[in-house]
């Protein structure tokens, strides 16, 4: 039986370049949506809908006597529509383009299946009435969206053959660690925005909203710890990425990594020591996304996939898909 999908790639053949802008388009929709989410948070207007997946009991939508935090709310939810049409527009994009790539196919639905289950761990956020470890899920799983649309991005300005390191295997691991120490960073940020001053909202029912019960001054400063951590890592890729001649683009990457997290470094330290405003606090979330993906796109450059066109599918695999 054939499928709405390859139905559609009869009669739809987009060029490599519309994939291309179709994954970018998912990869800035994924950094929009932690910003939004942050700043439903910071505006508390995390239980703006009192719950999910309706915004009232009675309503769909939020109601005047919601006041401006369930409009707020209720727009983040709406921009999930606008990150699944993106998120569509690649899948569909990347199934119809000729020669069809697989591996850009299963990205692209990667994508699909994490919105679907970050917009369910979102509704177990409000129904928990905010509980600071499902909103710091929500955010590790909205980077891992935001890793998942990089790679898809990346891979379609890549050919197809396999992919031929442009450098050694230590040098290729030294560049895993740092997005391990990268990927611990933010997740430890996660952890002190859980015990935070801004907690999403003033509470349900008269109660305040739980907080992680660790000390605040502690985890900002194992956060600061991984922050200078990173810097060693970074200073140690740029030095040995010099020495051994790595590719150009991966030295620059390094040194846009390095850019970027200095400038979050010093951010952190000024939110910190002016008792975390908002503007500032959703600024350093934004920063974090970019960090994470400068991170990212290190391995990447450290390889080479040759222009080589795509394996051909059967054509049973092109109906059924």
């Amino acid at each position: 039986m054939r499928t709405p999908s390859s139905l559609l790639a009869d009669r739809w053949h987009p060029s490599a370049v519309t994939v291309r802008r179709a994954a970018m388009a998912a990869l800035v929709m994924s950094v929009v949506i932690v910003v939004t989410g942050g700043a439903v948070r910071l505006t508390s207007s995390g239980l703006g809908c009192t719950t999910w997946p309706r915004c009232t009991g009675e309503s769909l939508t939020p109601t005047p006597a919601m006041g401006i935090h369930g409009v707020i709310e209720f727009t983040n939810r709406m921009l999930t529509y606008v990150l699944c049409a993106a998120v569509g527009w690649v899948t569909l994009a990347a199934r119809c383009a000729r020669p069809w790539r697989r591996s850009l196919t299963k990205l692209g639905w990667a994508q699909f299946w994490l919105v679907m289950s970050n917009a369910v761990l979102g509704g177990i956020t409000v129904l928990t009435g905010l509980n600071p470890y499902t909103v710091a899920l929500h955010l590790i799983a909205a980077m891992a969206l935001v890793w998942v649309a990089l790679q898809l991005w990346e891979r379609a300005k890549e050919g197809d053959g396999a992919p031929q390191p442009a450098v050694s295997r230590p040098i290729v691991q030294l560049s895993y660690l740092l997005v391990t120490v990268i990927g611990l960073l933010v997740a430890v940020g996660t952890l002190v925005t859980g015990a935070g001053h801004h907690p999403g909202s003033p509470g349900k029912d008269g109660k305040p909203v739980p907080r992680i019960p660790l000390d605040y001054d502690r985890l900002a400063q194992a956060h600061a710890d991984l922050a200078f951590l990173s810097f060693g890592v970074v200073l140690a890729v740029i030095f040995v990425f010099a020495a051994v001649k790595a590719p150009p683009a991966a030295r620059a990457r390094a040194r846009e990594l390095f850019v970027v997290l200095l400038a979050q470094g010093l951010l952190g330290f000024v939110q910190y020591f002016t008792h975390v405003p908002e503007i500032l606090v959703g600024i350093h979330m934004l920063g974090a996304t970019l960090v994470w993906i400068a991170a990212l796109r290190i391995p990447l450059a450290l390889r080479e996939r040759p222009e080589e066109p795509a394996t051909a599918v059967p054509a049973q695999a092109l109906q059924n898909a």
